[in-house]
């Protein structure tokens, strides 16, 4: 039988069984049960494996839906996972334990292990690790593919492959069966690995928009200091108690490695590192094409929320490369229920609960309302481009977002800017009327931004789109030229985007 099942009735015959008081001890595991399925429809995703930790101990754990959808091949505990970017969790961990030994220094530059690469000599380990190695060297966070360039200094360093390397430092140290490092399809075969098989939601463009269908995706092989582990959750349990237990790095370099770089920074050394509500959150997220995942850990309440998924939508909609992971609906759902004990709380707003919400929200309340609405806001805006009708709930819950909370009209959130941008594109592709309904909120929010980084290229690339949208070309070619010309920034996709639309509108 089915984990799923099991579980599902378990919950119902202990909540059934309990006198009153009894049923709200249980209420936040039925609450968050319902809202992964809640979720896992929504986006449409074929598979998903989930487990919360307290302390050491596992307090939930469950698996929904298929790993193979066409052989109805349900996903469970030993079906691994691509997990992208949680190799960098790997990555950092490794670093802290060469640097204790000796074998490098957090302060080397990377020229020193890489030096093939072009990069600045004022560029060092410490701030690929940190993601802060773009513009002015160690001040701004911006998630940067130089990270894999720690895979060289890896290697040097131990004096053994990548490979190697996390495989005996963290992979054979824990005993963790079902994880390994993806190179290629052989190897799957050859080594009898189960795969949770890739998907997409998609399709063929219809009206300017895509059908909402998921189809078969494919897998990615091939491996780096940025990404490539395959694991479970389960696996990632046992990686999870190893960091508490500090059998792998002490708790002075676990301390460094969770704290943020610099107080403009939400990451620390492989890992992001953020403040919420009160209550330190350290997370990981991985995101393939056909993949993703999420690795949360609240110290302060001991508890590790760890979930993986056959299709990108559990990361893709919430833009966790911006470093928040409040924005994710799936981070929230676990969150409200097993951290801050907003079990009563809907995940979802619709247009009547928005109309009292301002009512609900108290001193105690309002950081996490602000964040949900935020969150649920980016998923309508993302799922809207294959429904019209999510384009217009996500325009719904902004109003709402900028009514009750003024202070976000002016606000440097990027996610924001992000939401805002791609409502006006779906507008614009559908072919409807250019609204004006956000101007003021959008032009404030992309000038607090680049008032505290002139460069930052997602916000040049948001207020570039912005005056496209409006046929104001030569404030577009502005942005995309700060893009173009921002010095010591790797090229990128928004690099080549800006470029190309500077050389076709010369």
């Amino acid at each position: 039988m089915k984990i799923t099942t099991n579980l599902t009735i378990l919950i119902f015959l202990l909540f059934n069984s309990c006198s009153t008081e009894e049923k709200a001890k249980v209420s936040p595991t039925i609450s968050f049960n319902n809202e992964l399925q809640e979720l896992k429809d929504y986006f449409q995703i074929p598979g998903i494996a989930v487990l919360i930790k307290k302390e050491n101990q596992v307090i939930y754990e469950d698996y929904l839906g298929n790993s193979d959808v066409k052989n109805h091949i349900p996903i469970d505990s030993t079906i691994t996972i691509p997990m992208a970017s949680l190799t960098k969790i790997f990555s950092g961990i490794t670093i802290m334990q060469l640097e204790a030994e000796g074998k490098l220094s957090l302060d080397d530059p990377i020229n020193k292990y890489a030096s093939s690469f072009n990069i600045p000599d004022s560029i060092k380990i410490k701030h690929i690790l940190s993601h802060t190695s773009q513009g002015e060297v160690g001040k701004h966070f911006y998630y940067s593919n130089r990270f894999g360039l720690l895979t060289s200094v890896i290697e040097k360093a131990n004096n053994q492959s990548f490979e190697k390397t996390i495989q005996n430092r963290i992979i054979n140290k824990l005993g963790l069966k079902n994880t390994y490092l993806l190179k290629d399809s052989t190897q799957l075969i050859n080594e009898n690995r189960r795969i949770a098989q890739p998907y997409t939601l998609g399709g063929e463009i219809k009206d300017g928009v895509m059908e909402k269908q998921t189809k078969y995706g494919f897998i990615d092989y091939g491996f780096s200091s940025s990404a490539g582990i395959v694991s479970t959750v389960r696996d990632l349990a046992i990686l999870d108690n190893a960091l508490n237990d500090n059998t792998l790095i002490t708790e002075a370099l676990k301390l460094k490695m969770f704290t943020p770089f610099n107080a403009q920074s939400s990451y620390g050394l492989g890992i992001f590192s953020q403040e919420f509500m009160g209550k330190k959150l350290i997370w990981g997220y991985g995101q393939y094409d056909c993949y993703s995942s999420l690795f949360l850990k609240v110290p302060s309440k001991n508890l590790t929320f760890i979930i993986a998924a056959n299709n990108n939508l559990m990361s893709d909609p919430a833009r966790l490369i911006n470093g928040d992971v409040t924005t994710s609906l799936f981070a929230m759902s676990f969150l409200k229920n097993f951290v801050f004990s907003f079990t009563d709380e809907a995940l979802f707003e619709n247009e009547s609960s928005l109309n009292t919400l301002k009512t609900k929200i108290t001193d105690d309340n309002t950081e996490f309302f602000h964040k949900k609405l935020i969150a649920q806001s980016l998923a309508s805006a993302y799922m809207s481009r294959f429904d019209s009708a999510e384009s217009e709930k996500s325009k719904m819950i902004l109003k709402q977002v900028f009514k009750i909370f003024p202070g976000s009209k002016s606000k440097a959130d990027l996610n924001l800017l992000f939401n805002l941008q791609l409502l006006n594109f779906m507008d614009t592709i559908r072919g409807n009327p250019s609204t004006s309904d956000f101007d003021v909120q959008y032009k404030k929010i992309g000038k607090a931004l680049l008032t505290i980084d002139s460069d930052n290229p997602y916000a040049n690339y948001y207020m570039g789109n912005y005056y496209l949208g409006k046929g104001i070309t030569d404030n577009t070619a502005f942005f995309y030229d700060k893009i173009v010309s921002a010095k010591n920034f790797s090229p990128w996709w928004y690099t080549e985007e800006a470029k190309n639309w500077l050389e076709a509108n010369k």
